[in-house]
């Protein structure tokens, strides 16, 4: 880049000619925006942790997807091309058990995103009080968030253990004065999925809660002092000042829970495996994966079950990120 200066003007007493410019280069100003250089800088670790153990293995397991690879074989890996995608869709034995494990997967996402969202919500709204010990109420309500979903598993299969000596047996038989027998909570097909959801929504709803506190102490005490001079009921506060200021975190929230809803599979292996859980009715899409890799030695195929669900799960996301989107981003 150059610049153009023009000389002194002449002395006085001597005849004016015409302007003397003179060229010279100007002074680099890099980098004009410090700040997205150091933003840059300071994401890279994030950036190059997610490209090696996200997209690295993703996209390796695309290209084990168009191969016939099975686990401990001595037959080198022969390219199939898409014939695992076609087994996947045509096949009984294959296409069955993947549909019924993406269709549990769909009923768990349709029944725990509103769910703990809603509860998540109340609870921030009931803990959001300026009380005494309310730090140690927010405390226990976050707490199984800090289990891991392992041990949460193996708490509720004690809790729904089909004998008589499961808690919730246990407890059912005493209220209903000897009236109510042992009942296989896990292992009947119309309860199995309800003690999964359960069991989940307990230990994640205090982190969707936390969220949602945070969000709800960024609102300005002076609206509610508003509406309330304006007489506005408890309902109309909640509905005009509570949800408009908490918009976008509950957006965030419902997005978070749908991701990880979809990821469901500690809880499912934990317990179909140690505590007789119905498979059927619970598989997942993720166990159906893991189990094809690990239990039936083949990759190529549990590799094409991942990247299909990859996509099923991305698409769902981005519609849901456009169906319910913040206000702002609807503008121009």
């Amino acid at each position: 880049m150059m610049t153009v200066e023009t000389a002194p003007a002449a002395p006085s007493g001597r005849e004016a000619g015409p302007p003397v410019t003179s060229v010279k280069p100007a002074r680099a100003r890099w980098p004009r925006n410090r700040d997205g250089l150091h933003g840059l800088l300071m994401s890279t670790p994030a950036v190059a942790g997610l490209v090696a153990f996200v997209g690295v293995p993703f996209g390796y397991a695309v290209v084990l997807s168009f191969y016939n690879v099975r686990l401990g074989s001595p037959l080198a890996p022969r390219f199939f091309g898409l014939e695992q995608y076609r087994r996947l869709f045509t096949d009984p034995d294959l296409s069955g058990p993947f549909l019924r494990a993406l269709l549990n997967n769909l009923t768990f996402a349709v029944v725990v995103v509103p769910l703990q969202t809603g509860l998540a919500l109340a609870l921030a709204i009931l803990l959001n009080r300026k009380l005494k010990a309310i730090g140690l109420f927010r405390s226990l309500f976050f707490m199984p968030v800090v289990f891991p979903m392992t041990l949460v598993a193996v708490i509720w299969r004690l809790i729904l253990a089909r004998s008589d000596q499961g808690l919730l047996n246990s407890a059912l038989h005493t209220v209903s004065f000897g009236n109510w027998g042992a009942f296989d909570w896990l292992g009947d097909s119309a309860t199995a999925m309800a003690s999964v959801i359960v069991l989940s929504v307990w230990q994640g709803v205090g982190f969707q809660m936390v969220i949602l506190l945070a969000g709800l102490q960024q609102i300005p005490d002076e609206l509610y002092e508003a509406a309330e001079l304006d007489r506005a009921t408890p309902w109309q506060q909640f509905r005009h000042v509570t949800l408009p200021g908490i918009r976008g975190t509950l957006v965030f929230v419902a997005m978070l829970t749908s991701v990880l809803s979809f990821r469901v599979f500690d809880q499912v292996y934990v317990l179909i495996h140690g505590g007789g859980l119905d498979e059927d009715a619970t598989r997942t899409v993720m166990y159906q994966a893991v189990t094809t890799a690990f239990d039936q030695n083949n990759i190529g195929q549990a590799s094409a079950i991942t990247v299909v669900f990859f996509l099923i799960v991305v698409a769902l996301t981005l519609i849901q990120r456009r169906v319910v989107r913040p206000d702002n981003d609807n503008e121009d």
